[in-house]
């Protein structure tokens, strides 16, 4: 068999499609690669005389030449955006198909396996809240990191003073990885990344399956809308956030309740909850159609998924004003955002949004620290772009109110 032959049904047969779909594909290599300018001063990934000088190259560009390293991290970000822009506007003309994607969508989840974590260290407290049960035997809700002074995992971690934040669920799922990796770090790590983008992966397929249950021939636009944006790929794989494996039981408890199976969407809504609560505000809907479900033969999905997205909406807001904004926070509320096609005041400021949340690396890729003013600009960039989406979506309801 040729290469050809391996890529027929897969590569755009179009010369603009295919132009489109390399310029994705080469934009997700340039993450991969500007992933490692972040590794960790204190981290050696390897001792291989091979990649030493390697990784010391690379941690110059992040640690050592911010300017240039923000410039990478600009250009790619760009590339990606405008690669994502186009491939949606494909997937709607009907110019690429659903191999295509998912070919994209595996190569994202084999490639960023093995890039490193750029842009969060939770991984490595996850790694570690695991850690605590497999190798030394204690509790993670009691006990935390700093109570492990010579663990060597500690040169590098950050929030070492906090005990376990997340729920059982997430346990159930980690420690099992844990004691696998045998406490070695990269394997585990390794591990680690495995589940998060398995649950990526598995959030795309069930999220095409409710696109086509609400909206038949929806299904491959929703794929590329929440897949294939930057912010998804950078918060869920790159990054590696539980968050996205909270969404997956949150989908599959969807589908399954599409199912009328209604027993095990719960127990998975229940799961998603036992990972990070946020999703515990879902509760409501979930027992509105059920009971629909028991009523009528046909319930409508929409305005259900138009209620979750409104409610992930208020769940962020509460979260930023007890913390922070966090990109991935936004996360929660774009997965349902994607599904909502037609309805152009949900999906547009989502997306731009999306983009705009990804500005908040600047500061710190820049300047290397939080100090002032560096809250005060991150919080700009979130409120501002945050207050022009709501007012666009203002905007678009009335105007798709006037079109109907």
């Amino acid at each position: 068999m040729t290469l050809a032959h391996l890529f027929t049904g897969i590569l755009p047969k179009k010369r603009e499609s295919l132009a489109i779909f390399f310029l994705l594909i080469f934009s997700l290599i340039g993450l991969f690669l500007y992933s490692f300018t972040q590794v960790d001063l204190s981290l050696t990934i390897t001792r291989t005389s091979f990649w030493q000088p390697i990784q010391h190259a690379f941690q110059y560009i992040g640690y050592f030449n911010r300017p240039l390293s923000t410039l990478f991290y600009l250009l790619i970000i760009g590339m990606l955006c405008l690669s994502y822009l186009l491939f949606l506007h494909l997937a709607r003309r009907g110019d690429v198909t659903v191999r295509t994607v998912w070919f994209v969508i595996i190569f994202i989840g084999i490639l960023f396996i093995f890039s490193y974590s750029a842009f969060s260290y939770d991984i490595f407290n996850y790694i570690f809240d695991a850690k605590i049960i497999t190798h030394y035997g204690e509790n993670p809700y009691i006990r935390k990191a700093l109570d492990y002074p010579s663990d060597p995992m500690l040169s590098f971690m950050h929030w070492t003073h906090r005990t376990y934040p997340y729920g059982p669920s997430w346990l159930l799922l980690t420690v099992p990885v844990s004691f696998i990796g045998f406490s070695y770090f990269v394997p585990t790590y390794f591990l680690f990344k495995g589940l998060i983008i398995l649950c990526y992966i598995g959030t795309a397929y069930y999220l095409q399956k409710v696109a086509e249950k609400l909206r038949p021939g929806t299904g491959l636009t929703t794929l590329v809308v929440f897949a294939l944006n930057p912010l998804v790929i950078i918060e869920s794989v790159v990054s590696s956030h539980n968050d996205i494996v909270m969404i997956f039981f949150t989908i599959l408890s969807i589908w399954l309740l599409l199912q009328r199976k209604v027993s095990m969407s719960f127990l998975s809504l229940i799961f998603s909850i036992g990972i990070k609560f946020i999703t515990g505000f879902l509760i409501p809907v979930f027992v509105y159609m059920t009971v629909k479900q028991k009523t009528q033969k046909t319930s409508d999905l929409e305005r259900p998924l138009i209620v979750m997205f409104f409610l992930m909406f208020l769940a962020m807001l509460l979260a930023i004003a007890r913390t922070n904004f966090q990109p991935w926070y936004f996360l929660h509320v774009f997965v349902f955002a994607s599904i909502l096609m037609n309805r152009r005041f949900i999906l547009i400021p989502a997306v731009i949004f999306s983009f705009f949340a990804l500005f908040q690396y600047i500061p710190y890729l820049y300047l290397g620290n939080y100090d002032p003013p560096v809250p005060a600009i991150l919080q700009t960039l979130w409120i501002v772009p945050l207050a022009f989406c709501i007012i666009l979506g203002i905007i678009l309801l009335f105007q798709q109110k006037r079109e109907q």
